[in-house]
């Protein structure tokens, strides 16, 4: 850093795995989740997160579900981000970001569909399904 000069701007590593992926899913040609369902509309919202195991039974808690324009979903457990970036190119094609605070803790290219308002996607390399079942609209701060 040069006196006088504010220190360049990195990044965060947030925004790197999720151009990486993107890329991937753009080489490998990635695209839109689910013809089949439309995803519920941008806002923030109460949701209950599944995570299955193998062959074990689904293990459900209390989440919060941000859907932004363009389709990207953020569900947050307690200080556990599920970012799933959607990727416009082949159908049903996302990316999930897994994030501690600012540490990114897993990353990794899936199919993933709305079916009403439930978000489904898998890691196959771990064998574990996930489940977002968006709630009701959370109402804002007063």
């Amino acid at each position: 850093m040069r006196p006088g000069h504010p220190p360049a701007r990195r990044p965060s590593a947030r925004t790197d795995a999720a151009a990486v992926l993107l890329a991937a899913a753009s080489a490998l040609g990635g695209g839109a989740v689910a013809a089949g369902a439309p995803a519920p509309a941008p806002g923030r919202y109460d949701a209950t997160l599944c995570v299955v195991n193998a062959d074990a039974a689904p293990n459900c808690g209390p989440a919060e579900a941000d859907l932004r324009p363009g389709g990207t979903l953020r569900a947050r457990v307690s200080d556990i981000v599920y970012i799933v970036y959607i990727v416009h190119v082949r159908p049903q094609q996302a990316a999930v970001v897994v994030m501690h605070g600012a540490m990114q803790i897993d990353e990794f290219l899936t199919d993933a569909h709305w079916d009403g308002n439930a978000l489904r996607f898998a890691d196959a390399e771990k064998r574990v399904r996930y489940e977002v079942r968006v709630g009701a609209a959370r109402r804002a701060p007063r």
